[in-house]
């Protein structure tokens, strides 16, 4: 029997087991180089009917601003397409290393919210499309979604695909570090909003982003909500319609919708843990109203519900229709059935701190939901007003962020043998975010044409 220390023998046992993942990682590249994720071509398939296919029942009504949305400029469409882009990732060479992914991985799917504990965090904060798919479709996503917002926004094709090499190094070199933490230490990490903030080197980022930060921490969990999206009718508090953005269904159809509502919320709470469901106890639902949000989710079932509590303290709660992520045809089937429960499970091993309300839930109608409290301390990017440095700076933590979102999936020690120690997996990422700029710029151009000849209808 040995008679060395069995924490040493722990150690050496990890380190080799760490070991192997890297190995594992490395001869992933023998079917998978990492310089194939740099060839991409032009695709012809029908981007009109994808599009089509995707809003198949949904709110009719709402499909022209779903539109209107996605053809305001390229980039939009991007953020519409997270469909058609699956449909051309799957045609490209992969490592078959699956994990979870965000599914929709663009740059406006990150930002800064509230823990539990009330830190602002950032993080990824949209997982509709959720799914155990190829680590790297979330990273060329991602990549491309920087290109493609760089191009709009006017810089050089040079200077757009800097911003997405950066977001590859970024992930590599974060990678590499949760790479050599423990499982634990790894579900523990955040990134807290003040140490993004503090990596900037522009003086100026850092003054906005410090003051959004203030901003966030001092509100009041939904008392700016309630102000601003409510009003006294009849006696009664009610959410303030804002149509087509906000609103209620007309007559009984609204007494409908209320019940629908009432009915999926008690097998919400069912999802739940205990003391979540004793803290609702203390609200009760006193409005729900339809609202529309995002590009892509528009035409599917959202709305927002207003609770009191006995005292009137408001909360606000965001439900969601939720439905096969674009990812499932092209993967292993899902574990769960319900299509809410899969963003909510997706989330919570995703994210470094979740909502505490998140839960899923069914109507009378057999749509599948989930549901989260709406805004709490979130603070936005705004891509309109970033410099190139400020694009940098941001493209530099969401990289960061999506590298933290993978490795806790156990997962970290494997992609960084793929990647390794050089640029190659690097400058294929860059290259394919700039012939993926053309292939969507293509794409939405095409779709423009369906709209002008009629066969998309914007009214």
């Amino acid at each position: 029997m040995s008679s060395e220390n069995p924490e040493i023998q722990n150690l050496q046992q990890l380190k080799q087991t760490r070991k192997d993942q890297y190995a594992f990682g490395r001869s992933l590249r023998k079917n998978c180089s990492r310089s194939s994720h740099g060839k991409f071509r032009i695709q012809e398939r029908n981007v009109v009917d994808l599009h089509i296919e995707r809003t198949k029942g949904r709110i009719e009504e709402l499909l022209p601003i779903r539109y209107q949305r996605i053809l305001e400029s390229p980039f939009t469409h991007f953020r519409g397409a997270a469909g058609v882009m699956a449909v051309d990732l799957v045609e490209q060479k992969s490592t078959e290393l699956h994990i979870q992914v965000c599914g929709d991985c663009h740059l406006l799917n990150f930002g800064g919210f509230a823990t539990p504990e009330r830190n602002i965090i950032f993080d990824i904060n949209d997982f509709d499309e959720t799914a155990v798919a190829p680590w790297e479709w979330d990273v060329k996503r991602l990549a491309a979604s920087f290109t493609i917002a760089a191009r709009h926004k006017g810089f050089s094709k040079t200077k757009s695909r800097k911003i997405a090499e950066l977001v590859v190094a970024s992930y590599t070199k974060n990678m590499r570090n949760y790479a050599k933490m423990s499982a634990l230490q790894v579900w523990y990490e955040d990134i807290r909003f003040e140490d993004m903030i503090k990596s900037s080197s522009d003086p100026l980022s850092k003054k906005l982003d410090q003051k959004r930060l203030e901003k966030a921490s001092e509100r009041t969990p939904h008392e700016k909500e309630f102000e601003k999206m409510t009003e006294i009718k009849d006696g009664k508090v009610t959410i303030l319609d804002n149509p087509p953005l906000i609103y209620h269904l007309e007559g009984s159809r609204q007494e409908a919708f209320l019940n629908l509502a009432e009915n999926a919320f008690v097998r919400y709470i069912e999802s739940l843990p205990d003391d979540r469901k004793v803290l609702l106890e203390n609200y009760k639902i006193q409005d729900v109203a339809v609202k529309v949000v995002g590009v892509g989710s528009v035409g599917t079932w959202c709305g927002v519900i207003l609770l009191l509590s006995d005292s009137g303290d408001p909360l606000f709660l965001q439900f969601k229709e939720a439905y096969q992520s674009v990812l499932t045809p092209f993967t292993a089937k899902s574990d769960y059935e319900h299509h809410g429960q899969r963003v909510v499970n997706g989330q919570r091993l995703m994210q470094s701190a979740s909502d505490i309300f998140l839960g899923w839930t069914s109507d009378d109608n057999g749509r599948d939901y989930y549901i989260r409290q709406m805004r709490d301390a979130k603070i936005k990017p705004v891509i309109e007003t970033m410099n190139f440095k400020n694009l940098m700076h941001y493209a530099n933590s969401c990289g960061w962020a999506l590298a933290q979102a993978h490795a806790r999936s156990g997962k970290a020690a494997a992609i960084a043998g793929y990647i390794g120690k050089n640029d190659k997996f690097k400058k294929a990422i860059g290259r394919f975010s700039i012939l993926y700029h053309k292939q969507n710029k293509k794409d939405y151009h095409t779709l423009l044409t369906a709209v002008e000849k009629g066969i998309i209808k914007m009214e």
